[in-house]
């Protein structure tokens, strides 16, 4: 089943987690709970699934909230659970790793189908496997020795270039931040530490925490922590929880900042949610005039994301930078990719003090009082720099806003779309799918509560009559993911 939090025809909604409520783990950590919710309002039963996977394929725990589960049950899954956990804890890569960087060069290898680094006493046993030396410079840069995972929904990958690194390394450093939490950027990490060894600027640290379990191989307990950023986990436990809050306290004038490049394929609400669990930790940990502060931040993600981030996190505004990626075939800048680059920086960071390149084409909009690119021209009717996807808009008078150039305004549907849309469609779609009010969104429909109550009810009293019905787990043949959805939709909206 696909997670989409927004749908045509229904909706899967997130929901917190309550206080003192426990939820049951899969091989990821702590699952999430959902609810399934019908364009009439009708709520169907709330499920836990996996945090990181949006499909069933890659983890297949499911679980009704009101299930009761067996003994045997539990057992097994603890079991499944501990089978896919790393062979070595952090502290036992961590003693791999210094074993292996004072071995002589002749030694070093590391095997490529297994993806670990070998020692002696170890080659023997992957001598049929594809095994390469290694040198010191590859070891400071693991994120190019290993083979990036691509499951755009779960854990993907993609790659900082060096000129993004550069430019969020050099923009951070003459923010006067001193600490950089890596949340899922390896690369940044690399960047850091390599320019850490030429002793030419202020030292900076650094702590990545990422759910790729092979970094723990190249670092130590205080610089990486297996980590889960759709749930919050730590799967080290305790011990990698008191890293992260001693790392978050400043010290010595050391101000933090979090970097954070989650899947393209995951849902917002959680990660805003642990973003936030984050945030609050450092605000604990500082002094008392930091107390209604929130942790300085950079959220990587797609423009078309916007509206559903600043719902979350209205603090952070979104920047005119595109962020390109060394192994995406598309989130390229400029013209080097089919299309340019879709992925912005969101950041609490005041936009005026992050200055975009020049050189790149970006200038500075006295008005805004931010960075914006070259082709993002100011409407004085509307009193921004509109463009969103780097192209320059248009401003409707009828509309009274700037759309796309490639849209053009319908009289019949009364807005702006693309020339061959299917008129009398959509528009009812921005509304709210339990009411049918284009006023505001489900979340905020006063009919929300009284809609699950009545569906509760209704449910309950179906699933007496029939303890196995399970309506809304019914497959649908050839059905296209939510990601299939949205990746067709941008690609519409895009040209």
């Amino acid at each position: 089943m696909d997670m989409a939090e927004d749908n045509d025809s229904f909706g899967i909604c997130f929901i917190l987690p309550e206080g003192g409520k426990t939820a049951p783990c899969c091989p990821h950590g702590p699952t999430l709970l959902f609810e399934k919710v019908g364009k009439g309002g009708e709520t169907g039963r709330r499920f836990y699934a996996c945090s990181a996977c949006r499909d069933r394929k890659d983890c297949s725990f499911f679980q009704w909230e009101d299930d009761k589960v067996s003994e045997a049950r539990l057992l097994a899954r603890e079991a499944e659970n501990q089978s896919k956990r790393p062979v070595f804890s952090q502290q036992e890569s961590w003693t791999r790793f210094r074993k292996f960087a004072s071995l002589p060069l002749d030694e070093k290898k590391f095997c490529l189908d297994c993806q670990i680094l070998l020692l002696p006493g170890e080659h023997a046993a992957h001598s049929s496997h594809r095994c390469t030396a290694i040198t010191t410079a590859q070891l400071r840069k693991p994120s190019a020795l290993l083979c990036p995972l691509d499951n755009k929904k779960k854990n993907a990958q993609y790659l900082f270039t060096e000129r993004s690194s550069h430019f969020l390394l050099d923009t951070l450093a003459g923010q006067g931040y001193r600490k950089v939490l890596c949340v899922g950027t390896p690369r940044l990490q690399e960047l850091i530490k390599l320019r850490n060894l030429e002793h030419k600027h202020e030292p900076m640290k650094t702590l990545l925490l990422d759910i790729d379990f092979r970094y723990a191989q190249f670092y130590s307990q205080d610089e990486f922590c297996h980590y889960n950023m759709f749930n919050h986990h730590f799967f080290g436990g305790e011990a990698s929880s008191a890293v992260l809050q001693s790392f978050l306290r400043e010290c010595d004038g050391e101000k933090v900042v979090m970097v954070a490049d989650p899947p393209f394929g995951g849902l917002v609400k959680p990660l805003a949610n642990t973003f936030s669990l984050i945030s609050q930790t450092w605000r604990k940990l500082q002094s008392s005039d930091s107390s209604n502060a929130d942790m300085p931040m950079i959220w990587i993600f797609p423009y078309f994301f916007e509206p559903r981030i600043l719902e979350c996190l209205p603090s952070l505004s979104m920047l005119d930078y595109q962020v390109d990626y060394d192994n995406h075939p598309l989130y390229k800048h400029g013209k080097t990719g089919r299309k340019q680059s879709p992925v912005r920086l969101f950041t609490n960071i005041c936009p005026r003090d992050v200055v975009l390149p020049g050189e790149e084409g970006y200038r500075f909009c006295s008005v805004c009082q931010r960075y914006v690119s070259g082709l993002n021209k100011h409407c004085a009717k509307c009193n921004v720099c509109p463009s969103k996807d780097g192209r320059e808009w248009n401003h409707c008078s009828t509309c009274e806003k700037c759309v796309k150039p490639s849209w053009k305004h319908c009289q019949t549907c009364g807005r702006c779309a693309l020339p061959d849309h299917p008129c009398g469609q959509g528009q009812g779609k921005e509304g709210c799918f339990t009411c049918g009010s284009l006023k505001h969104k489900h979340k905020a429909c006063p009919l929300k509560d009284s809609h699950r109550m009545s569906s509760y009810r209704s449910n309950a009293k179906s699933r007496g009559k029939n303890p196995s019905h399970h309506p809304l787990y019914k497959p649908k043949a050839k059905k296209k993911s939510g990601a299939a959805r949205r990746a067709k939709k941008m690609a519409a909206q895009s040209v």
